[in-house]
Order: C-alpha cells, then structure tokens, then sequence
C-alpha cells in the first residue's frame, strides 16, 4: 500500500501548507470548490500586494498566507492574513546571491509550514525555521557553508520536506567538518535543527522530495541531480534507486508524482523524458519511459484518475503542449499544441493552469479533450512561481505582485 503522506502535519480543509498543495500532487483538499465560469474581466480580485524578486510560491495555512522573497540585499518570510494580505509578521537575513545563469535573484523554495513552524530554504542554501503564529526564529542553518555545496544554476530549488519530525534537504553536500564525506541529503531536527544524518554524494536538483507511506512505512521519494531514490527518513538509508538525469546544461526540476497502486512517474526535459514505474520498498521496475509521451521541464504533472495532465516541453523553446497522458500506457490521450508553458493545480475535477505570461485558464479535467471553461490575465509581468489554491482563493505572484482570487464556488 502507498499513499502522499500528507500525515506528516495537521492541515484545516483547504490549506496548501507546502509545494503543490497538501500532499504534493498538485491536488487540492477534497472539499475544495471552484467556480464552473469566471466572469468576462477575470476572477474578483480579493487583494493585492507588492512583493520583492523571486519564484517561491505561497504556502496556506490556517488563516495565514506565507511569502518568501528577496527586497534589497535581504531574504524576506511574511506571514499574511489570507483574507486581507496584511502583513501579519516579517523576518530576514542578508544575501548576496546571483544566479549563474539567466534568471531571478530571489528564492526559489516554497514555505513548508509543519507544526507550527515555517521553514523556508533560501537561494544560497540558508534554511530558517520560524514560529508561524509570531515569526520568532527557532534556528537556522547555512547548509551551502556547512556542507561545502554549490548554488547551481539558478541557486537551491529544492523544497524541503518535513517527514518523521526531521526536515530533509537534497542538499548536495560533499564536506563534513571540512572533510570529504557522503552529504547530498542532510535531514535536521525540526524542533532544534540539529542535524540527524547526512547520506548519499549526490548532487542537488531543483525538485522537491516527497513523503510517503510503502508498506506501512514512512519513506521518502527524491530526484536528486542524477538519481531517484528511496529513502528511510529516521536514518538515511536508501531503499532502492535508479539513475535519472544527465550531465551536462540539464536539471531536474518536476517534483515526483506518486500514483495509486504503488506507482511513480519522474520527469524532465533535455532528451531525458520520462520514467512511469511500479515499485514497494526493496525494489523498482519500470512500465514505460521515453520522451515521446511526457518531457516537461519543471511543470510537475497532476494526476487525475488514471491520466496525468502537464505542460510539456520547455519554458525557452517552443510554446508548450497542454497534454492529457494514460498513466498506465503513456499513451497520449490528448494534446493541446503550442498551448504554451507554466504550471497547473487540480481541485474539483477541473485544472487551474498557470501561464509564463500571467494569463490563467480553467479547464475541465477531462481524458477526452480539452475543455476550457474560461480565461483570465491577472497579472503581467512573468509568472515562474507554483500557484497555491486554498479556501476558495487563488494565490499567483510574479516579480512585483501577489494578487489573491476568489476562484471559489
């Protein structure tokens, strides 16, 4: 048996406490509603709030809308109240992070909010720990100086994952203590941030591990820069991997997709595709792969019944396809062409799908085609940050403003 261990921390019906959503799918609370249709000039702006660079998405809990931004030379948390966007609380540290390569300056990572806590893992690997009702910092860690590792690309992307009362980082690691040793996953204590263990010399990719129960087990499903892997969260210990990832201008950025019946699907882009896989805890066996049916970049697919729906292709290529593909074949049902690239979330049998350009379109979750019930721009500027959906809001930031929707039923 195997489900998205949403158990690791208590969510109020529709909160989005983490990267794509309460369990990580993409997949909001059973009980979320939306809207059948918007009206001809957009859904009704609740509020809107200035913001600082970046492409960390906003996480929701119990009444309170997490930020995560850069303003001037420092990384920024806030805690909102959902329902008017007032700053409730803010905290900071200096940064002096630049991207390598293209891009933003701000963070990357999502608020993760456990127990009353938010973590939230910064551009240059700084990963703070505060008390979500006042903003106090519990503890903080510079995991890139600690542990010898390199920014990448674009800076540490990866959200962390809080399973077993330990925080897990894919931080790509290679030094202890200034000796060489195995520490591309670190797990730290959440009520003290001590760390717990360190495992593995694998380098660190830009998609979020994912906490889930096989055979009654807690474990830990990762992409690393090179590898998926499973992982016992109380010890480190890998249960079984498989390589995933090239070398060279590559990343992995799609967050895991855990499907019924002990199933897996991993993705990227730059020839790479995908892998669709039964696996338990000692093993896994691939049912199909290839770049044929599904090779998106950092859209991570949703699953809907027994089909995946995602954004195929590549943010700087050519527009990508809206696609609807069988999980259990790879077979694609349907294709959108040229739809072009983003992100998307599911909630009531419908996709909210996210466009670079700022524009929104709500499409029936449908196997048999391609249904749009209605379309929107909220925003401008270029949208890269995951959407967050929570109460009948729908949240959405690009480089200058986060803007709340009442998308709701």
């Amino acid at each position: 048996m195997l489900f998205a261990a949403s158990f690791a921390w208590p969510a109020t019906a529709g909160d989005w406490p983490q990267i794509l959503g309460p369990d990580r799918s993409g997949r909001a609370a059973a009980d979320e509603r939306l809207a059948d249709s918007w009206p001809a000039d957009g859904p009704k702006v609740a509020w809107k709030k200035g913001v600082g660079s970046g492409y960390a998405g906003i996480a929701v809990a119990e009444g309170r809308a997490f930020l995560f931004h850069r303003q001037g030379a420092k990384e920024v948390v806030e805690a909102l109240d959902a329902a008017t966007g007032e700053t409730l609380w803010s905290a900071g540290y200096a940064t002096t992070f630049r991207p390598q390569v293209g891009g933003g300056d701000g963070p990357l990572c999502v608020p993760v909010v456990a127990g009353g806590t938010v973590i939230t893992y910064g551009a240059q690997g700084v990963l703070s720990a505060h008390d979500a009702a006042t903003g106090k910092q519990l503890w903080q860690r510079r995991t890139h100086e600690e542990y010898d590792a390199q920014e990448g690309y674009f800076g540490a992307g990866s959200t962390p994952v809080v399973a077993g009362g330990l925080v897990i980082v894919n931080v790509g690691g290679t030094k202890v203590a200034g000796k060489k040793a195995d520490c591309g996953v670190v797990a730290f204590r959440l009520d003290s941030g001590e760390p717990a263990w360190t495992a593995t010399a694998e380098p660190a990719s830009y998609a979020a591990p994912v906490a889930i129960e096989v055979d009654g087990a807690l474990r830990v499903v990762m992409v690393t820069r090179y590898q998926c892997l499973l992982l016992d969260p109380a010890t480190g210990k890998i249960g079984w991997s498989f390589p995933f990832g090239m070398r060279g201008p590559t990343v992995n950025a799609a967050t895991p997709v855990l499907g019924d019946a002990n199933h897996l699907l991993v993705t990227a882009s730059y020839g790479i595709g995908s892998v669709y896989a039964l696996f338990d805890g000692r093993g896994v066996k691939p049912v199909w792969d290839g770049a044929d049916s599904l090779a998106t970049q950092y859209c991570t697919p949703v699953v809907v019944g027994s089909h995946a729906y995602a954004l195929d292709g590549r943010e700087d290529g050519p527009p990508g396809d809206l696609k609807c593909v069988e999980t259990a074949t790879g077979k694609v049902a349907w294709v959108e062409k040229g739809f072009g690239y983003g992100t998307l979330l599911a909630a009531d049998g419908k996709l909210i799908v996210v466009r670079n350009d700022g524009s929104v379109k709500l499409v029936k979750a449908s196997p048999t085609g391609p249904e749009i019930l209605a379309s929107a721009r909220p925003l401008t500027g270029s949208v890269r940050a995951l959407p967050a959906l929570a109460g009948g809001r729908l949240y959405l930031r690009d480089d200058k403003t986060l803007v709340s929707l009442d998308v709701g039923k």
